[in-house]
């Protein structure tokens, strides 16, 4: 627990224009790793357009380890299609918190990350104050694919004995 500087919660809300993979559609899921760790959404049965809504939890030890998302198809009798990718890079929301944010107003922008070379962000991404909590809502670009996007949430979780960010 010494070694590990929080948790971090992943809502992967939803995915947008996915590519069909079979004749009937796509059966996609959501696979999120980093490090040895691997966790999985649902399957949403024949959608290109998913609703998952899942909270998915990492434990961070090094806030530099890749955290990569893919989408996938769920096929039944072969080996699943990917669906695209992207990186989930959260060294931004990371310098957020840092800068020592408590006691603001609810709904207050800390600040903006654009879409550059190095991210995956389809469009501007704002970390905000909200409820006690900061979060980072984004919708990443899938890579190596035609089309889709997915929806997410991340939020910082402070564990009790872990390094912390601060």
């Amino acid at each position: 627990m010494e070694d590990m500087m929080g948790l971090l919660r992943i809502r992967v809300r939803r995915g947008m224009n996915l590519i069909s993979r079979d004749s009937s559609g796509s059966d996609p899921f959501v696979v999120v790793t980093m490090a040895h760790q691997k966790l999985k959404t649902r399957v949403v049965k024949n959608h290109c357009n998913p609703e998952w809504n899942e909270e998915l939890t990492l434990s961070i030890k090094d806030i530099t380890t890749p955290i990569k998302l893919t989408v996938y198809d769920k096929d039944t009798f072969t080996v699943d299609d990917a669906l695209g990718e992207a990186e989930i890079d959260i060294k931004p929301f990371v310098e957020c918190i840092r800068a020592g944010t408590e006691n603001l107003p609810d709904g207050t922008t800390i600040c903006s990350v654009h879409p550059n070379e190095e991210n995956c962000l389809d469009d501007e991404s704002v970390v905000m104050w909200n409820k006690g909590k900061i979060t980072q809502d984004m919708f990443l670009r899938l890579k190596n694919v035609k089309s889709g996007k997915v929806e997410i949430q991340i939020e910082w979780i402070d564990v009790p004995g872990g390094k912390g960010l601060r």
